[in-house]
């Protein structure tokens, strides 16, 4: 594995201990029942989204990088792809969490936005890893 994957790993594991905070802070919210979290349907919803897609985005991106590493791309492609891969998981719970950050939020506001960029991003790697390693 590259210098770079191993990197990227790295940190991407780091980030499993933040991701179990924010499961633990959930269950918190849900043993103490915490006012803004268990009554209001729209910002526990999307609170449980942002922990979910954190938690799977980033072992999607784990599991990415050596296929990244076996594409063939040049050195720009290959940052790029790994970009792509570790953007998501930050960029989309952020979106989740930050679109309804007050507990007597009754919808989700315009950061809802960073959830698509982040879907967007998602897209565009899975399907350029994809199509690099068809191409192989």
């Amino acid at each position: 594995m590259s210098e770079a994957t191993l990197s990227t790993a790295g940190v991407l594991l780091v980030t499993v201990a933040g991701i179990a905070y924010g499961g633990a802070t959930l269950l918190r919210f849900i043993a103490r029942r915490t006012p803004g979290y268990l009554d209001n349907p729209v910002r526990s919803s999307l609170f449980r989204a942002g922990h979910a897609h954190a938690g799977v985005l980033v072992i999607l991106a784990l599991v990415a990088m050596p296929y990244i590493d076996q594409a063939g791309l040049s050195g720009a492609a290959e940052g790029l792809l790994r970009a792509g891969f570790t953007l998501p998981p930050i960029l989309m719970p952020l979106g989740f969490f930050l679109s309804v950050a007050p507990p007597k939020a009754e919808k989700p506001n315009r950061v809802l936005t960073l959830t698509w960029a982040g879907a967007a991003v998602l897209v565009a790697a899975v399907i350029g890893l994809g199509v690099a390693l068809i191409a192989g």
